[in-house]
């Protein structure tokens, strides 16, 4: 999955669409299961089955929108982290991949016309040059793709909170229709309680897989920290002299 701030935009859209849609749904539960249970022809067992998982149906339903609801208090870091994945690249990585061509010992115009002692000095010194800004070309490019790869799976997360939300909403108007038509049963009592731990199931291994996403990235992260401390890049933790 590739990220497209156009595309997560209309995502968020239709996960607050659906959290006022799931929200007004989970309104109708209770009155839908208790008047489907007053009505003279469903037996006492069935009716007191009815309006339990109507209760459970919205209290689950409540958790569900109530941690659909926190989770989306982070949608905004998918967004930066894809804008900051561009600057690095543009604004760091592209500059020190040029800087790293250009003093190249290979490409220098110096070392064609200009021989001896201190030439070959400056041809050694300059060396500490190119490896520090090839050094930075390197970790800037391994933090973009890491804010890039953080950036897709925020969008792969809010997907998956997505298809569990409008989900959830299908089985609760399932439930809602089935209570009343009178079409309902113990099945149908066990299917709605089914469909709630399903879902409450799912969310929680949406978090689990986000976690493990961001977790292996950061561990990358760590790693880059120990590279811009390399002495052979940046002697002492500085930037070379570039001076023999």
């Amino acid at each position: 999955m590739s990220f497209s701030i156009a595309q997560y935009e209309a995502l968020m859209e239709k996960l607050d669409s659906g959290i006022r849609e799931l929200s007004a749904k989970l309104g109708e539960v209770g009155p839908a299961t208790r008047s489907a249970a007053g009505r003279w022809y469903v037996p006492d067992e069935i009716g007191d089955a009815l309006v339990w998982a109507g209760r459970e149906l919205v209290e689950i339903g409540s958790w569900v929108l109530k941690k659909i609801q926190e989770l989306l208090e982070g949608a905004a870091a998918p967004v930066l982290m894809f804008k900051y994945a561009w600057e690095w690249q543009e604004d760091v990585r592209s500059p020190a991949s040029l800087v790293a061509g250009e003093v190249h010992s290979d490409v220098l115009k110096a070392a064609r016309s200009w021989q001896g002692t201190a030439a070959d000095a400056y041809a050694t010194a300059v060396k500490t040059q190119t490896t520090a800004v090839t050094q930075i070309e390197t970790s800037a490019d391994k933090i973009a793709t890491s804010l890039g790869l953080c950036a897709v799976a925020g969008f792969a997360f809010y997907v998956a909170l997505g298809a569990i939300l409008y989900k959830f909403i299908a089985a609760t108007i399932a439930a809602i229709t089935a209570a009343g038509t009178g079409v309902f049963s113990w099945a149908g009592v066990v299917l709605i309680v089914e469909e709630c731990g399903v879902n409450s199931a799912l969310i929680i291994a949406a978090v689990t897989a986000l976690s493990a996403a961001l977790g292996a990235q950061a561990q990358q992260i760590a790693t880059i920290q120990g590279e811009a401390g390399d002495n052979s890049a940046f002697p002492g933790g500085h930037w070379p002299a570039g001076t023999a």
